[in-house]
């Protein structure tokens, strides 16, 4: 005959799976990956002693300021991810708990991950200079553009690529700098026709930006609720969709006239 637990012990009873759930959830490894801001770069200056924009073929201009690419740095595909390490940066304001897949492609080994992103960089390089020298006119001249750009991979970099290029060969277009001497930093992949494109992880490449020195941030227009996340005081906001919106934007900011986009 079956006896009836009484509501206490059918409480407990109900929780022990719940309990034992919990407790191999607290250590088996989860599909993550844990990103925090990461480093910088002025395309206009050098990144580890060398130029990272050198152009041939054209007269390139003396510039002032500074044009900042913004990085987030993710723990590694192969690196073990527990609910602790996930509750802790979830209430960190400098780190982020991402799907590891929305960060790395699924499948691939650590290596095949690190060419991935290579590739990426170096196509995003290529398209970087052919929409900067298209803004310009300039697709036709014999003008040569090397990029160089030590451990980043990816695309993100390529609106600040052409921004540079830009800026070298032809500043504000009135003898000016495009930067108005400002640290200007930013994000955003980049097509040959000048199209801006999203990234992810903007919210972190904004701390990174402030704690480097910038006062501007340039921000893929569909990215602009995102960047208002946790924006650190000081720091404003421009929504560009296309390298000539970034362009006039920034010698709308400089000279002090027209209006400039805001989030």
């Amino acid at each position: 005959m079956l006896s009836r637990l009484t509501r206490p012990q059918a409480l407990a009873v109900l929780a022990a799976p719940v309990v034992a759930l919990l407790a191999t959830a607290a250590f088996a490894p989860l599909p993550f990956s844990i990103a925090q801001p990461g480093m910088t770069a002025d395309v206009l200056g050098e990144n580890k002693g060398t130029p990272v924009i050198t152009i041939t073929g054209a007269p390139v201009r003396e510039t002032s300021g500074q044009l900042r690419m913004t990085t987030i740095v993710a723990t590694s595909p192969d690196t073990r991810v527990d609910l602790p390490d996930v509750i802790d940066s979830w209430f960190g304001t400098d780190r982020a708990v991402m799907p590891r897949d929305s960060v790395y492609p699924s499948g691939d080994s650590v290596e095949e991950i690190r060419q991935y992103n290579r590739e990426q960089m170096e196509e995003s390089q290529d398209e970087a200079t052919r929409a900067a020298l298209n803004h310009l006119n300039r697709e036709d001249d014999d003008i040569e553009v090397a990029l160089k750009l030590a451990d980043v991979g990816g695309p993100s970099a390529g609106l600040l690529f052409s921004l540079g290029i830009v800026d070298k060969l032809n500043g504000d277009g009135s003898g000016g700098d495009l930067t108005g001497g400002r640290v200007i930093a930013g994000t955003g992949t980049i097509d040959a026709d000048g199209t801006v494109g999203a990234v992810g992880g903007v919210p972190l490449k904004t701390q990174a930006a402030k704690r480097d020195g910038a006062t501007v941030f340039l921000v893929p227009k569909d990215e602009c609720s995102d960047a208002q996340t946790e924006l650190p005081e000081g720091l404003r906001l421009i929504p560009v969709t296309t390298l000539k919106s970034a362009v006039d934007a920034l010698v709308a900011l400089e000279k002090g006239t027209g209006k400039v986009p805001a989030c």
